[in-house]
C-alpha cells in the first residue's frame, strides 16, 4: 500500500469515526431533557413574544394607576385648603366608583373579544381611559371626579381580559406563565407610579400625567397582529399562519404549530359560535364551567384577604396602624416593594408553578393580617392607658410582608390563569365574566372597608381578612390545578374530561375520548 493510499484510508476512517461520533452525540443530545435540536425548532423567538406581551399589557398599567390614585388623591382632597372639599362618604365613593363600571367593561370586552378580535378590543379599551383621566385632571367639582373615575374604571375593566388572553394565545408554554404575569407587573407599576408622583404633585397634575399611558398603548397596539387562535376560529387560516410567523420568527417550525392548532380545532369542532344557544351551551360545558368556578372562588378569597383595602387606603392604613414612619414615604416604598415582588413572582412562575405561589400568598397574607390586627388591638389598649406605644416597626413589617406575600401569588396567578384555562370558543366571553366577578369583589371589599372598620373596629377588620385568607388555603390545596408548562390544548382536554390528569407523564386519555368524572389526585385536582 502506498503512502498516499494509506493516508487516504486513514482520513476516510477518521471521517467515518467522527461522523459516527457526531451521530451518537446528536442522539444523546436529543435524549437529554430540555436540550435537544427538535425543541429549538419548536421554540420561536423569545424576543418577539416578549414584545407582543409587553405591548398587549401596557394598558394594564392603567389598572394600577386607577387603584393607586385614590390613595394619594383622597388625603389631598381632605386637606383644609383643597378647592374641592370632600367628606368620608365622598372619599369612599372616589375610591370605589371605578370598580362600579369595571365589571361592565369586563363583560363588554369579553363579548367584543370573540366578535371583533383581541387586537381591536385592546384598541377600544384605551378610549374611555384617555377621556376619563383628562376629565379628572380638569375637574372643578366632586361630581366630575366621579364621572372620570367611572370612565377609567370602565377602561380598566375592558383591558384586563383581552390583555391576558392575547398574551396567552401568542406565547408558547415555556414563556406563557411569565409573560402573562406582565399584566400583574403592569398593575403594580401603575400603583407605584401613582404613589411616587402623588407625593410630589397635585392630584390634578397626576391625573393628567396618567393619560399618557393609554395614549402610548393605543399607538403601539395598532402595529401588532391579531392572535392566530382567533383568526383560525374565524376561518382565516392563512392569516393565522402569517400572524404566527410574526410571533415566532424564521427559525421556528411554524407549520408544525399550525398543524397542532388546526388538528385541535378539528378534533373539538372549534368553530365560530353563531347563536345564543350555542354560546350558552359552550359556556356551561365542563371545559368552561369548572375553571370558572375555581377562579371565581379564587378571586373572592384573595379580594377579601385585604389586598385592595391596603392598596386603595394605603396612606390611611399606615396612619391608623400606629407606625411612626412618614405615611407618604411608607406608601411610596410600599409601591416599590409591590412592584419588585410582582416581578419576582413573574419570574417564579417558570419554576415554581401556580399552586406553590398561591399557597405562599394564602398563608402569608393570613398571618400578617392577623398580626397587624393584633398589634393595633394592643396599641389601642396602650393608648387608653396612657402608655407610649412601643415596637412601632411591627405594623410596618406586617404591611410590607403582606404586600410581598400577596404579590407572589394572589396578584399574579389567577390573572395568568384567565388566559390559560378556558376553551378557545368562549375564552373571550368567559374571560370577561371572570374579570367582571373579580372587580365586583374589588368594589365590595373597598366600599365595605370603612363599614367593617366601624362595625368590627380597625383591628377586627384585619382579623377578618386574615381569617378568610387562611381558610382559603384549604380550598387552594384541594381544588387548584397546576397549569405550568401545559399547552392550552392539554388544559382544555383536562377540564373537558378527555384526560384524567393535566398533561405531563401521567396524562391518560379516557376511553372513547368522552367526558367522564375526573379521577382526582390528592391535593392537585378537582374534588
Amino acid at each position: 500500500m502506498s503512502f498516499h493510499t494509506s493516508v487516504a484510508v486513514d482520513v476516510e476512517s477518521k471521517a467515518l469515526v467522527e461522523s459516527e461520533h457526531e451521530k451518537n452525540a446528536t442522539i444523546v443530545e436529543v435524549r437529554r431533557p430540555g436540550f435537544n435540536n427538535e425543541a429549538k425548532l419548536d421554540r420561536g423567538s423569545a424576543l418577539r413574544q416578549v414584545i407582543a406581551a409587553f405591548v398587549a399589557n401596557l394598558g394594564t398599567i392603567n389598572t394600577g394607576l386607577v387603584f393607586g390614585f385614590s390613595a394619594v388623591a383622597i388625603p389631598q382632597l381632605e386637606e383644609a385648603d383643597s378647592f374641592i372639599k370632600i367628606d368620608e362618604e365622598q372619599a369612599s365613593w372616589i375610591a370605589s366608583l371605578s370598580s362600579v363600571s369595571t365589571p361592565i367593561g369586563c363583560i363588554l370586552s369579553g363579548y367584543l373579544m370573540d366578535l371583533i378580535g383581541r387586537k381591536r378590543t385592546l384598541i377600544m379599551t384605551e378610549i374611555p381611559l384617555i377621556i376619563g383621566w383628562l376629565l379628572i385632571s380638569t375637574s372643578s367639582t366632586v361630581e366630575m371626579i366621579y364621572v372620570g373615575r367611572l370612565l377609567v374604571g370602565l377602561g380598566s375593566g375592558m383591558v384586563g381580559a383581552p390583555a391576558r388572553v392575547y398574551t396567552g394565545e401568542v406565547t408558547q408554554p415555556h414563556l406563557r406563565g411569565m409573560l402573562s404575569a406582565l399584566a400583574s407587573v403592569g398593575v403594580s407599576l401603575g400603583v407605584t407610579i401613582e404613589y411616587a408622583l402623588g407625593a410630589i404633585v397635585t392630584w390634578t397634575v397626576l391625573a393628567g400625567i396618567s393619560a399618557a399611558i393609554p395614549i402610548l398603548a393605543l399607538i403601539l397596539i395598532v402595529f401588532m397582529p391579531e392572535t392566530p387562535n382567533w383568526l383560525l376560529n374565524h376561518g382565516r387560516t392563512e392569516e393565522a399562519r402569517e400572524a404566527l410567523k410574526k410571533f415566532r420568527g424564521e427559525t421556528c417550525d411554524v407549520d408544525k404549530e399550525m398543524g397542532i392548532l388546526v388538528d385541535f380545532a378539528a378534533k373539538n369542532n372549534v368553530v365560530q359560535l353563531k347563536s345564543f344557544k350555542e354560546t350558552l351551551r359552550a359556556l356551561t360545558s365542563p371545559a368552561a364551567l369548572k375553571p370558572f368556578i375555581i377562579l371565581f372562588t379564587y378571586f373572592g378569597i384573595y379580594q377579601f384577604s385585604g389586598v385592595n383595602p391596603v392598596t386603595f387606603y394605603a396612606v390611611q392604613v399606615f396612619q391608623e396602624s400606629g407606625a411612626e414612619m412618614n405615611k407618604y414615604l411608607a406608601t411610596v416604598i410600599l409601591g416599590i416593594v409591590r412592584l419588585l415582588s410582582t416581578i419576582a413572582a413573574c419570574i417564579s412562575l417558570r419554576t415554581c408553578g401556580r399552586r406553590p405561589l398561591t399557597l405562599i400568598s394564602a398563608i402569608g397574607c393570613g398571618l400578617t393580617m392577623i398580626g397587624l390586627g393584633s398589634y393595633m388591638y394592643v396599641r389601642e389598649g396602650w393608648v387608653a392607658e396612657g402608655v407610649q406605644p412601643t415596637a412601632t416597626w411591627i405594623p410596618v413589617a406586617c404591611i410590607f410582608i403582606f404586600t410581598v406575600a400577596s404579590t407572589l401569588g394572589y396578584l399574579v396567578v389567577p390573572w395568568v390563569m384567565i388566559g390559560e384555562v378556558y376553551p378557545t370558543q368562549v375564552r373571550g366571553i368567559i374571560g370577561g365574566l371572570t374579570t367582571c366577578s373579580a372587580h365586583l369583589f374589588v368594589f365590595m371589599v373597598v366600599k365595605t372597608f370603612p363599614l367593617i372598620q366601624h362595625i368590627a373596629s380597625n383591628h377586627g377588620s384585619f382579623w377578618i381578612y386574615g381569617s378568610i385568607s387562611l381558610l382559603g388555603t384549604i380550598f387552594f390545596y384541594l381544588c387548584l390545578p397546576e397549569t405550568k408548562g401545559r399547552t392550552l390544548q392539554e388544559i382544555e382536554d383536562y377540564f373537558s374530561g378527555r384526560t384524567k390528569t393535566l398533561g405531563g407523564k401521567g396524562t391518560k386519555t379516557l376511553p372513547g375520548n368522552k367526558p367522564k368524572i375526573l379521577e382526582a389526585e390528592k391535593g392537585s385536582m378537582l374534588p
